[in-house]
């Protein structure tokens, strides 16, 4: 692991239950009162497990609650900027201080352990002004905190099932790297500086733009794309890696190039959710990571840029990874291919403007995305999906 970046808080975190410990976990499990987690919570139980939330070792603590919401550090003082809790329903979901409870996904798979070290009120209007800078129910990061439960369980978590659906469509378990994997391939092909590039969406001409820019000023590039839960009307991720590996295949360097998932689910926090995706990227091994317009964000709740602007307060020295920051690129007629702001001259009628909505859009019409928006093969994947889905 020499010469890679550190983790976030110094240390990667393993909580995975492995040999004997593991065979204990679930015979003990079979006696301890059970709680079934929400899909978001199932994810960020990997998350935690695997070591992608290190420093986080379980749950948030109230403590480490107020500190996210109010100026987006841990009680350690390390930057953290959305809560990651265990909210329950019902007060007789609640156990005793130090009980020990199974934690179920939502498909009814034994996925952990938890010792309850903490029992708290989740405070909602407090956490969902300062994540999502809004209150709007219509937003789906706001709506997603509004229907959970109102007591917040504390604790470190012991995993014994990461992958809850190894055999489904979204397990992609060749490509299911841990931050302790993705950090020895790095090493193995001694790549010092790596970007990660963050995408929920295909891959079209604007973000394959970025990926080669990134590529010329680090070792690799990490094609990270995000398989946990997201939003009705998201493409399935199935889709999408069909959409990354064609692409990969024709338009990359594979010795410079990497394709894993990454199992989060969305929030759709914008900013807040930029830095989560920086600081995630970091455990991972990344020294880099892109920042493209209106990252993670839903709709008109955030600015253009407000995702970039949002590192300029952090402590540099904490985060560590570096943002990218790129401007909003299109795809240059007169050019004859992409270009930004800072590189071409804006001329009427010259650019064609992409986005991952303009093409859903397209596909739902039935209309074939063109060649300036994505790659031939990218958009046959599409089609094929698109039509298999009327």
């Amino acid at each position: 692991m020499h010469g890679l970046i550190a983790p976030h808080g110094g240390t990667l975190v393993d909580r995975v239950a492995t040999g004997s410990k593991l065979a204990e976990l679930k015979k003990e499990a079979a006696g301890l009162k059970r709680i079934t987690l929400s899909a978001k919570q199932s994810c960020d139980l990997e998350m935690i497990g695997i070591g992608a939330f290190s420093p986080l070792t379980g749950f948030m603590g109230s403590a480490d609650f107020k500190g996210v919401c109010a100026n987006m550090k841990l009680a350690s003082g390390d930057i953290w900027p959305i809560p990651v809790l265990l909210s329950v329903k019902s007060r007789a979901e609640v156990p005793a201080i130090n009980e020990r409870v199974a934690l179920y996904a939502p498909n009814g798979v034994l996925q952990a352990i938890m010792t309850v070290k903490e029992e708290f009120v989740h405070d909602k209007a407090t956490e969902i002004p300062a994540v999502f800078r809004t209150s709007d129910a219509a937003h789906p990061g706001v709506k997603q905190v509004m229907d959970e439960g109102d007591i917040c369980l504390a604790g470190p978590v012991d995993v014994i099932q990461v992958c809850v659906e190894p055999d489904g469509p979204e397990a992609f378990l060749e490509s299911r790297l841990t931050p302790a994997q993705t950090r020895a391939e790095f090493s193995k092909r001694n790549w010092k500086t790596v970007c990660a590039f963050q995408t929920r969406n295909p891959i079209h001409r604007a973000h394959e733009y970025l990926c080669k820019v990134a590529q010329e000023i680090c070792d690799g590039l990490l094609i990270h794309p995000l398989v946990g839960e997201t939003k009705e009307g998201d493409i399935p991720a199935a889709v999408r890696m069909d959409c990354y590996r064609v692409l990969i295949e024709k338009y990359f360097v594979h010795s410079r190039t990497m394709l894993s998932v990454m199992p989060a689910a969305m929030r759709y926090a914008g900013p807040r959710e930029a830095v989560l995706h920086a600081l995630v990227r970091k455990n991972y091994g990344c020294t880099h990571f892109i920042v493209g317009r209106d990252h993670a964000g839903v709709g008109t709740y955030y600015g253009t840029y407000d995702a970039q602007t949002i590192f300029d307060e952090l402590d540099a020295a904490n985060l560590a990874i570096e943002p990218l920051k790129f401007e909003h690129s299109a795809y240059s007629k007169l050019a004859q291919g992409m270009v930004t702001a800072k590189s071409f001259p804006k001329i009427e009628g010259d650019q064609i403007a992409l986005s991952g909505t303009k093409v859903r859009e397209m596909l739902n019409a039935g209309q074939r995305p063109p060649v300036e928006f994505t790659r031939p093969e990218v958009a046959d994947a599409l089609i094929k999906w698109a039509q298999a889905t009327k």
